[in-house]
C-alpha cells in the first residue's frame, strides 16, 4: 500500500485563521506554516491560481516546513483556461508584453502570442522546479472549468500541458461530468493512464451538471482525492462565495463512504493524498484530523 497523505487546501485562509485553529502566539504567516506542518505531512497550495509565487513567498513556505512535507501547487488560471486579469499576470511579463494590457476584459491563453505564452510556462515550469529541488513538491493541480468537456480539442490541450511541464507531476480535476459519462469514461481514464496523469477524484454534492460521480480510480504513480463538501444550496448560486459554497462539515456517516475507496487506491499507488477543501472556519481542520484517525491513524 502506498503512504497516505492527508491534508488541507489553503492553511492560511482567512476563516480558519479565524477559527481559532491557531494557537494565540501563533500570528506570522511562517508561525502559522510551521504549526500546521507540524500536524499534518500535505498541503495545498491555492495562491499560485491567483498569481505566480515570489521568490519571498517561496521561501516561505520552503523555509517553514520540515523536511519530506509536500505540497501540490495549482496551475495559474490561464493554464486551466479560466478567466486571467492582466495584472494577474507576473510584473516582468507585464513589462515584457504591454500591449496585452490593451485587451478589453480578460485574458485567455488563444489572446497570447505564442511567445508570450511560451514565457509564462517557461515562468511557472521555474517556480515549480524550485519546489521539486527540495523535494517538496507533490503535484500540479489543474482544475478545469465546467465548459472545458471532452473532445479532441481538449484531449490536445491535456497533452499539450503534459508537454509543457516535462516530467513533473500532473492532476487534472476536471468540472463537468461528461468527461466521466457514458461513451467517456474509458477514453478518459486511458488517455491519462497514457499520459501518466493522475486523475483528481473527489467528493462533492451529486446531483448538478458540473457533478462528478465519487469514483475512486487511479491513473498515475499519485492518486488524489478532494472533500470539496456537499452544500447543494450554494453549490451552484452564482453570487455564493467560496465560504459559502465549499461551507460543509462532513459526518462520520460520509468520511466512512471514502474509507474502503481510499484503500483500495492507495494499494494502486504509490502515494495518496487526501485534501480537504471544504472551506469554512476550521471544517477542513476536523475533518482532516477525523479522518485520519478513522484510517488509524493516531497522529495529531
Amino acid at each position: 500500500m502506498g503512504r497516505i497523505l492527508v491534508g488541507v487546501s489553503a492553511w492560511a485562509d482567512r476563516g480558519l485563521v479565524e477559527s481559532g485553529y491557531y494557537p494565540a502566539g501563533v500570528k506570522t504567516p511562517a508561525d502559522r506554516l510551521r504549526h500546521y506542518s507540524g500536524e499534518f505531512p500535505v498541503a495545498e497550495i491555492d495562491a499560485s491560481y491567483h498569481r505566480f509565487p515570489t521568490q519571498k513567498l517561496l521561501s516561505l513556505w520552503l523555509d517553514n516546513t520540515p523536511p519530506g512535507f509536500t505540497f501540490n501547487i495549482k496551475a495559474f488560471s490561464l493554464f486551466t483556461q479560466h478567466p486571467t486579469p492582466f495584472l494577474s499576470l507576473p510584473r516582468a511579463f507585464r513589462e515584457r508584453f504591454p500591449s496585452l494590457g490593451e485587451h478589453k476584459g480578460n485574458l485567455y491563453p488563444h489572446h497570447l502570442p505564442v511567445e508570450a505564452l511560451d514565457d509564462l510556462w517557461q515562468g511557472f515550469v521555474r517556480t515549480a522546479e524550485v519546489i521539486r529541488k527540495e523535494s517538496k513538491l507533490g503535484a500540479i493541480l489543474f482544475q478545469f472549468p465546467p465548459w472545458f468537456h471532452p473532445g479532441q480539442e481538449s484531449f490536445d490541450y491535456l497533452a499539450e500541458c503534459r508537454r509543457r511541464l516535462a516530467d513533473l507531476p500532473l492532476a487534472i480535476e476536471f468540472r463537468a461530468a461528461s468527461w466521466f459519462g457514458e461513451g467517456h469514461l474509458a477514453e478518459t481514464l486511458g488517455f491519462l493512464r497514457e499520459h501518466g496523469l493522475t486523475v483528481v477524484c473527489v467528493d462533492e454534492p451529486p446531483g448538478f451538471r458540473s457533478s462528478l460521480p465519487p469514483m475512486a480510480e487511479v491513473t498515475a504513480p499519485l492518486g488524489m482525492v478532494r472533500f470539496h463538501g456537499r452544500n447543494r444550496d450554494n453549490w451552484e448560486r452564482r453570487d455564493a462565495g467560496p465560504d459559502e459554497r465549499f461551507s460543509y462539515l462532513y459526518n462520520d456517516g460520509e468520511l466512512k463512504e471514502w474509507l474502503l475507496k481510499v484503500r483500495k487506491m492507495a494499494d494502486l499507488a504509490d502515494e495518496l493524498h487526501v485534501i480537504f477543501k471544504n472551506k469554512h472556519a476550521d471544517y477542513p481542520i476536523r475533518n482532516a484530523r477525523r479522518f485520519r484517525e478513522m484510517m488509524g491513524d493516531k497522529k495529531q
